[in-house]
């Protein structure tokens, strides 16, 4: 390639995410021969200094020195470059206009990337949601850190080169030597079962697995309470294994939230199996739904398509759990911060676990509660009406049966349960594409709840019995249903029978408000 004319602008794509949302950003240089200064329009101060800082280090390896010259750049619309690094593209509009690179090879191409002081290119976050939102705007060819090839190689339509060193990049603008391709899309990985934790592996417990399979079938959340040592946290970190493994559209979405966490592992390049978060009780607002400066996802979208545990649920602070309720309505999290309105999904499924007491032990025959009847009162009003009636499934967990732990029968492993769940959600899948709106049970409105959760006559009654007996709430009665259309489908059935019902009235009553403090026997 023939060197061009000094030119007098140069300019090149770069891309900024607002939470997942790209936007395509255009980087414009200008030089003149005095006075000598770098002027970048359109960063905050402090970016500002920074990004000129490793820019002109970087290039002074390339023996280009900028205190002769007058640069400015432009990056813009303003509005939407808040974040995002653009150091390459800076680099390489500078070295276009300086006629080092030909300014036109810098067209229909994005360029990301972070240059080091001495002019290595390090990985950036959002990669993923960086090329599919410049695929979106038509532009189909990038470069990006050699660090962010597997990322980049998972994005399907795009013609991905990867560079290491800025001078690679010259070379291949200036001399048309060849850059590394991204490479092939990484596999899309299952849940490998022989390593994940099995319910196999659990003794006895079988109204908590059932529990745990009628939350999975339906995409309902689940509430966990027993005695410290009960199994709380076994069985939920056994709910990913039983959960239908992730479609390539659920698993972009969640390497598009682990890349722009900056968590995601470069060697890998992909998220392939449902995510399990478990923040400690001690975990702020911020870390769980989201926050910060640049805006990050907190813990609520890093479970995206996967499981959130919330161990020792009334320990987390209230301003924190008061904040739940509606990303899990909405599931997704939109977080301002000045003029920035940064969205992040949060379709997840919540496994909490709570004590009944503060001490652990009350209804436990073997160990004696020790809390007063005003402390009991205190730990319980922990957890907000709001935050307890997003709990479908609720279930108490009786204290170890030895005799169970001793036993050397085996219970149904998880791939078993597995296949029922994915029939499950096969089947809402199935009335979601004839005309539901919600894909799982938990979303049906009460419209659809009309149309696919009416019982049948025998179910209506044991529906209606129980709403007089335990006195129900209108949320209440539609959670029911919901649960029970849930436990129809894990049956194999069309039609919503009066042993659903029973059973749905079993899962969703425990551990009711009146009674949390003693799990029946």
């Amino acid at each position: 390639m023939k060197q061009s004319q000094n030119a007098l602008r140069a300019g090149a794509f770069s891309v900024s995410l607002t939470g997942l949302d790209a936007h395509l950003v255009r980087l414009e240089t200008t030089i003149t021969q005095a006075p000598a200064s770098f002027e970048i329009i359109g960063l905050s101060e402090a970016r500002q200094r920074e990004t000129r800082i490793r820019v002109c280090a970087a290039l002074q390896q390339l023996n280009v020195d900028l205190h002769q010259h007058g640069v400015s750049v432009r990056v813009g619309p303003e509005e939407v470059a808040s974040s995002g690094t653009f150091d390459v593209p800076m680099a390489l509009t500078i070295l276009a206009v300086l006629g080092r690179i030909a300014t036109a090879s810098l067209e229909n191409m994005v360029l990301l990337g972070e240059l080091s002081l001495g002019g290595a290119i390090r990985p950036v976050r959002g990669v993923l949601p960086s090329l599919r939102g410049a695929i979106a705007h038509g532009i189909t060819r990038a470069i990006v850190p050699k660090a962010n090839a597997r990322e980049a190689a998972s994005v399907p339509g795009s013609r991905v080169l990867v560079a290491d060193q800025l001078v690679e990049l010259v070379r291949y603008f200036r001399e048309d030597i060849p850059l590394e391709s991204a490479g092939e899309p990484p596999p899309l990985p299952g849940v490998p079962l022989a390593t994940a934790p099995d319910l196999a592996d659990l003794r006895g417990m079988h109204a908590a697995r059932r529990a745990l399979e009628i939350a999975a079938g339906g995409g309902h959340h689940l509430l966990l309470m027993g005695p410290p040592g009960a199994g709380k946290t076994s069985l939920a970190r056994r709910m990913p294994g039983i959960l239908p493994p992730l479609s390539l559209e659920e698993a972009t979405e969640v390497t598009s939230v682990y890349s722009v966490a900056g968590l995601l592992v470069p060697e890998v390049g992909f998220v392939g199996t449902r995510p399990f978060r478990a923040p400690h009780h001690t975990v702020s607002g911020a870390g769980l739904v989201g926050g910060g400066e640049p805006v990050r996802p907190g813990e609520v979208s890093l479970a995206h398509h996967g499981v959130l545990f919330l161990d020792e649920l009334l320990e987390f602070r209230s301003s924190v759990l008061e904040a739940l309720p509606q990303p899990l309505d909405e599931g997704r999290v939109t977080l301002a911060r000045g003029r920035t309105r940064a969205t992040f999904p949060a379709q997840t499924l919540v496994v909490a676990a709570i004590n009944p007491c503060p001490c652990g032990f009350a209804g436990d025959y073997a160990r004696r509660c020790i809390c007063s009847p005003e402390r009991l009162r205190a730990y319980r009003a922990r957890l907000s009406d709001p935050l307890f009636d997003r709990f479908d499934v609720q279930v108490a967990l009786p204290p170890v049966d030895v005799a169970a732990l001793q036993s050397r029968s085996k219970d149904e492993p998880s791939c078993e349960v597995q296949k029922r769940v994915i029939a499950a959600r096969a089947a809402q899948e199935e009335r979601a594409r004839a005309g539901a709106t919600a894909r799982t049970n938990a979303q049906l409105s009460p419209r659809e709840l009309d149309q696919v959760a009416t019982p049948d006559a025998a179910g209506a009654r044991v529906l209606a019995e129980a709403t007089e007996r335990l006195g129900f709430s209108a949320v209440a009665y539609r959670r029911v249903l919901q649960v029970a259309r849930t436990i129809a489908d894990l049956d194999g059935s069309d039609g919503v029978h009066a042993r659903h019902v029973a059973e749905a009235v079993h899962a969703v009553l425990l551990p009711h408000r009146g009674t949390a403090a003693t799990p029946p026997g």
